[in-house]
């Protein structure tokens, strides 16, 4: 089967390479967030707490938004026989909703609460490797948990797109904000895909915007399930790709991202994980092709270079490896010190 790349592809304005490629420089090199940042936004930080219909309980996270608004995910509260947000040991329980269910996207309304409000950040901004801030209120812990990550993927999706991190959430962190090294909201944490090296998912702050905008809805009104909670074959090419990826089913995995390019051409996501189906099946030169047209869609796009520079050390272009492992630096530098692990090299300066 013979693969080729789209005509639209190749006319892509310089002007947009330039900026992706200054963007992630940028973000790359800002410093860690300060003590005082963290903990004014933990200041907006609550925890979301359920009585099931079973008798039992259920915990998440949420943030507020406004001084009576809080968003959590849909999925904390969903068929909740009650629900109240907790800040320092007082509770305070919602009086509508308003539900993006699809999205998984839920915010609460509340009277006389005050909460204090975090900064709304914009999801066009958002780069590769871009560090950022999460903070949540798993379960199991007595106070807020902090981990700071990078932006790992970015899946375009309903005029905005799903952020994929390296921060671990888990059972009660639900609903959890993702914030920038300014402090501005970007995310909701959501979901992660199934096994030991999960990749985790956070909703755009852009479909928190959007949800402002929309009618309240009552707390137990019906809703739908969330798009990642769809029959496998429904969701996601994004979500697909995953198992065949971590398990090494790569004729799997090749047919699903060959889908994924001819649905979304315009998908670097999409390109890479073809180029590297196509590359373990032992395919160089379809690979190459393939990796190539990451980089055409997005020229710093960290693990096609990581792949491409693979490719080159195997078969003795060295020439092309330090090409690549110049790109990369200027996204990321851990990264390029787990590339130079891999290639065994001796840690470099440039």
């Amino acid at each position: 089967m013979k693969f080729y790349t789209h005509p639209k592809l190749l006319r892509l304005s310089i002007s947009i390479v330039l900026l992706n490629a200054a963007l992630s420089a940028d973000a790359a090199s800002l410093p860690e967030p300060t003590d005082a940042l963290i903990y004014q936004l933990k200041e907006s930080l609550v925890k979301v707490s359920t009585a099931t219909k079973s008798g039992g309980h259920g915990f998440g996270t949420g943030i507020a938004i406004t001084k009576d608004h809080i968003v959590t995910n849909c999925h904390v509260i969903a068929n909740a026989n009650g629900v109240s947000a907790s800040r320092w040991g007082e509770e305070f329980p919602p009086v509508a909703l308003l539900a993006d269910w699809k999205h998984d996207i839920c915010i609460l309304r509340f009277e006389w609460a005050n909460f204090k409000p975090v900064v709304l950040g914009e999801s066009t901004l958002l780069s590769y490797e871009q560090p950022v801030i999460s903070i949540s209120m798993p379960s199991d812990s007595p106070a807020p948990y902090v981990a700071l990550s990078t932006i790992k993927a970015l899946y375009p999706m309903d005029d905005s797109a799903v952020i994929r991190t390296e921060a671990a959430f888990a059972i009660g962190a639900s609903g959890s904000p993702l914030f920038d090294y300014d402090g501005k909201l970007i995310g909701i944490s959501t979901f992660k895909s199934p096994g030991r090296n999960a990749y985790f998912y956070n909703m755009s702050v852009q479909w928190v915007k959007d949800l402002m905008k929309r009618p309240e809805v009552k707390l137990n009104s019906s809703h739908d399930l969330p798009f990642w909670d769809a029959p496998e074959d429904a969701r996601p090419f994004f979500m697909q790709v995953v198992l065949p990826f971590q398990n090494q089913r790569w004729q799997e995995l090749k047919k699903v991202a060959y889908n994924w390019t001819m649905r979304e051409p315009s998908n670097v996501e999409a390109w890479y994980y073809l180029g590297m189906a196509t590359l373990k099946l032992g395919d160089n030169v379809n690979a190459n092709r393939d990796f190539q047209t990451a980089l055409s869609l997005k020229n710093n796009h960290p693990a096609t270079l990581q792949a491409l520079a693979l490719m080159a050390h195997e078969q003795g272009n060295e020439a092309e490896v330090e090409k690549m492992r110049i790109t990369l630096k200027d996204v990321s530098t851990d990264m390029l010190q787990n590339l130079d692990e891999e290639l065994k090299l001796p840690a470099k300066t440039n």
